[in-house]
């Protein structure tokens, strides 16, 4: 069932194509710079022709403090999108001059890092910050098994940490979509897959067009399976033995309690009193005694049943926190042969449970022309995820969603740009591709707009 509430507004059409006007116009500007291949600076002379300051003025900028370059930044930003919102439909003109008119040479290094922040994507404003959309979403998720798991203990550090994120996110628009089935493109070897499997109960498909990598990832997930259910075990005996603890305090505590209370009774009576008076052992009860301490021990047991399943599962037996002789030996005691039965009909249960919530490896080439049903037989509602979509498997992912009405939702997150084919990185040259990985948008086809593969490359060390 999809969630009700609202996610975050995110701007108009309109408004974005007015950021991505003043975009590019920068970008014309500081491109040249971004193209300039590395080696370049030493065979080409780029240096001499692209920048009007010597390498020593530059460096010594680019050495200032960090925590004094990040505020002076952030407070020059700000004041910029303010003079740029009010005077003038493009922000560049408020600048100091960053290049050279007559000869477009880079002159104030300032400057140019301040512009460079300004039109990042973040200080746009025209997407919606990670935290935000996970609160946003978090009103949605139910309460997940396993959160204290450490994912640094199945994948290092940086892996971990891309999975976590991206897992959070992709379970949260699962929820929000009212879906259960992901399809994961480029799942490679297969830890998001596995993840989302595992711990949020989604079902998966992992396509990668490597048939070793579908291999590998088979075994990967067989292997974290095994891991997975002995931490889950660990934490159980964990989990348990804090129960037994606390239920050990409390025996203790009841105790005490039914001691004061028989205490109580006996003293309550006169004849109980001559009694203990002239005798040092324990005293025979009235009828009427007797009945009343049963009826405290019946509620005694209740409460402790409720107790006892709030904490865990068959960890020891109630009849243990019970005074001797309190109730009868056989009374809340469950046959062996009906107790395996519950036993068999609850795993009988789970097995059916964990058959919805699975990771199943495939191998395809995927394309914006793929047919999804001939790769998953029982594609139903699902969402489209991709954790480094490599090179055009990034804009065919959003193709694909565009295209086919099942997909509810896309969550993918591209890398090496540098193999994103660009349709007019070489306009003179005859080509058969019909789609290209960029521009994707009908404004930028219409500027037949261009990046170049330097800068791209540029773009995936940042």
């Amino acid at each position: 069932m999809a969630a009700s509430f609202s996610l975050p507004v995110t701007q108009d059409l309109f408004a974005l194509r007015a950021k991505l006007q003043e975009l590019l116009q920068f970008l014309r500007e500081a491109l040249s710079i971004s193209n300039a291949h590395t080696v370049d600076f030493y065979t080409e002379s780029v240096w001499e022709q692209l920048i009007d300051l010597p390498p020593e003025a530059v460096l010594g900028v680019l050495r200032k403090s960090a925590v004094e370059a990040e505020a002076e930044a952030e407070a020059r930003v700000s004041e910029a999108r303010l003079l740029s919102e009010a005077e003038s439909p493009s922000g560049i003109t408020n600048f100091p001059k960053i290049f050279c008119e007559t000869s477009q040479k880079l002159m104030s290094v300032e400057a140019f890092a301040l512009a460079v922040r300004y039109y990042s994507v973040q200080n746009l404003g025209i997407c919606t910050p990670f935290e935000q959309l996970l609160t946003a979403l978090r009103g949605s998720q139910k309460q997940r098994t396993g959160e204290n798991v450490k994912l640094d203990e199945f994948m290092n550090l940086k892996k971990s940490h891309e999975v976590k994120a991206m897992s959070e996110l992709i379970s949260g628009i699962a929820d929000y979509c009212g879906i259960k089935q992901v399809i994961d493109l480029g799942s490679g070897k297969g830890y998001l897959s596995s993840f989302l499997s595992l711990k949020y109960g989604l079902k998966v498909y992992g396509i990668d067009s490597s048939n070793t990598n579908t291999h590998g990832a088979e075994e990967r997930n067989r292997k974290l399976k095994k891991h997975w259910k002995a931490y889950h075990t660990r934490s159980k005996l964990d989990a348990n033995g804090l129960a037994l603890k606390m239920a050990k305090e409390r025996k203790v505590q009841d105790e005490i309690k039914y001691k004061v209370d028989i205490e109580g009774q006996c003293n309550s009576s006169p004849a109980n009193q001559e009694k203990m008076s002239t005798s040092d052992f324990l005293p025979d009860f009235s009828d009427s005694v007797i009945s009343n301490i049963r009826a405290q021990m019946e509620n005694l047991h209740v409460y402790s049943h409720r107790e006892e399943n709030l904490c865990f599962e068959n960890a020891f037996s109630l009849i243990d926190l019970l005074p001797i002789n309190a109730v009868e030996p056989t009374s809340f005691q469950t046959p062996k042969r009906k107790m395996s039965e519950a036993n068999k009909e609850r795993r009988k249960m789970t097995s059916k449970s964990n058959e919805s919530n699975i990771y199943s490896p495939l191998t395809s080439f995927i394309t914006a022309d793929s047919e999804l049903h001939d790769i998953i037989k029982d594609l139903e509602d699902c969402l489209m995820v991709g954790l480094h979509t490599c090179g055009d498997l990034a804009p065919n992912t959003l193709r694909i969603f565009a295209s086919k009405s099942e997909i509810k939702g896309v969550c993918s997150v591209g890398c090496c740009y540098h193999l994103l084919s660009e349709e007019f990185e070489n306009p003179h040259k005859e080509s058969t591709q019909e789609k290209w990985g960029f521009p994707m948008c009908q404004y930028l086809k219409e500027e037949r707009w261009c990046c170049g593969r330097n800068a791209r490359m540029s773009a995936c060390l940042v």
